[in-house]
């Protein structure tokens, strides 16, 4: 179960896994990852970046397939994910096995510039 939180305002999600994207506010250029959540925490499982830009370039190892890399980040397991809302860039998607929405539609009436934490929601 994945439990999201802004402030006051929290929301719980009924997934093991999910993918989270958004637009680099600069290069205009789709990044996704995706997340497992396992044992208490969250785990970056892939990567991908549909293009390159500067200060964006794929990692070492990193595999062009169909025009998007992909590479799995050395990324240790995280208790807690701290995502910004900001209205000054497009914000972030989460997308589950069936839905893909919006972060923010998730914790509606957070506040501009607030902090979204993702974590695994305690047993």
């Amino acid at each position: 179960m994945l439990c999201l939180a802004a402030g006051a305002i929290a929301a719980s999600l009924a997934v093991d896994a999910f993918t989270l994207t958004w637009i680099h506010s600069i290069e205009k250029i789709r990044w996704e990852e995706d997340w497992r959540i396992e044992r208490g925490a969250l785990h970056l499982v892939e990567a991908r970046i549909r293009g390159s830009g500067a200060g964006m370039e794929p990692p070492a190892g990193a595999m062009l397939k169909n025009g998007v890399w992909h590479y799995r980040p050395a990324l240790p397991p995280q208790s807690v994910l701290r995502l910004t809302h900001s209205p000054h860039v497009a914000g972030y998607t989460l997308c589950t096995a069936t839905v893909c929405a919006p972060l923010a539609d998730h914790l509606p009436g957070i506040d501009n510039n607030a902090v979204i934490e993702l974590r695994e929601c305690a047993p």
